[in-house]
């Protein structure tokens, strides 16, 4: 297929500048089997589940990712972490008028970072004081606000773009379906026999990355970390031997999922996965999708076509463009179900 056929036009006033006003305020838009398009509020979503249904997190945690600093020669720099390797090492994105020199320092604040090396588009930094990277990020980080959010991050994205259930550090983008749950409504889906499982996957800059080949067959993902334990595993195989259902939270939890699958059973383990889901894919675990709205062309664009159909999905979002639904990361919400 052509990156031209993911394409849609979007009003700039639609793209969510801020979360709403409470969490969990959102509206949803239900595309619910061969139903007609349903507008409903998020909280409504609990009525779609049934007792026995396996709902899947990512409980992943985004990290103050962007530092603002400049070389020791003196010119600006922004940089943002890509991932944490270990104590004092991260792979980095570095925005600057040049690019910076091996073993250039690089200062932020009372802090330092050596440039070591290139890992293609990514620089390899160290950072050799008693400080580790974690508290480095923490004092002198923001947090890594899409570029489509044309603001710089206040106080309140400190709390707004993180899941309630966040737990892991290490993703540089928010797992942003999850930020419409709250305490309150995951108690209600309990109470109604769900079952809450969490997988981890540290969404990663390349996320936000677009797709500059024209045949999307070309085109090679981004590589991301992710672990699925065994509780989970056997929690959906229950699942779906008593034909219950299982739902993804998100892009990020089926791609860890359906990553997990890839050798044709769901097991249990960890590594790297640039699994790129488009039309034609065959999906093993997810059942039901509950996401965000996606960028024009984007990979996710793809991947919610694969899952719920490539006509489905444009009519979709042109219905969500005339009803004025919110896109992106801070944006509304809609549940999908698989097409047989």
């Amino acid at each position: 297929m052509h990156i031209n056929d993911f394409d849609f036009e979007l009003p700039e006033s639609l793209i969510a500048q801020h979360p709403p006003e409470v969490r969990g305020s959102s509206r949803l838009l239900a595309a619910w089997q061969q139903q007609a398009l349903q507008d409903l509020h998020f909280a409504d979503i609990s009525q779609f589940f049934e007792a026995g249904d396996v709902l899947v997190m990512n409980d992943t945690k985004v990290i103050k990712a962007r530092l603002f600093g400049q070389k020791q020669s003196g010119g600006k720099i922004e940089v943002l972490v890509e991932r944490v390797i270990n104590d004092h090492e991260v792979w980095a994105h570095i925005r600057s008028s040049k690019s910076p020199k091996q073993n250039a320092v690089l200062l932020f604040g009372d802090e330092q970072a050596i440039m070591r090396e290139r890992k293609g588009e990514l620089f390899v930094l160290d950072f050799p004081g008693d400080k580790t990277v974690w508290e480095v990020l923490e004092e002198q980080g923001h947090m890594p606000l899409p570029p489509y959010i044309e603001r710089a991050d206040d106080a309140d994205d400190d709390e707004r773009y993180q899941t309630v259930y966040a737990a892991h550090d290490g993703a540089v983008a928010a797992p942003t379906a999850g930020l419409h749950f709250t305490p309150e409504l995951m108690q209600a889906l309990q109470d109604k026999g769900v079952s809450i499982h969490y997988v981890t996957l540290h969404v990663g800059a390349g996320t936000f990355q677009p797709v500059r080949v024209d045949n999307i067959a070309d085109h090679h993902m981004h590589s991301e970390r992710f672990w699925v334990a065994q509780s989970v595993v056997d929690a959906i195989n229950t699942a779906h031997a008593a034909g219950k259902k299982v739902w993804g939270v998100g892009t990020t939890s089926m791609r860890a999922l359906e990553s997990a699958a890839l050798s044709g059973e769901l097991q249990a383990g960890s590594g790297d996965t640039d699994i790129f889901i488009t039309p034609g894919f065959e999906f093993k675990v997810i059942d039901r999708l509950i996401t965000n709205f996606h960028l024009p062309k984007s990979t996710l664009m793809m991947l919610v076509s694969a899952f719920h159909g490539y006509d489905e999905i444009m009519a979709l979002y042109q219905h969500a463009i005339a009803h004025q639904y919110r896109f992106f990361s801070y944006g509304d919400a809609m549940v999908l179900t698989r097409k047989a």
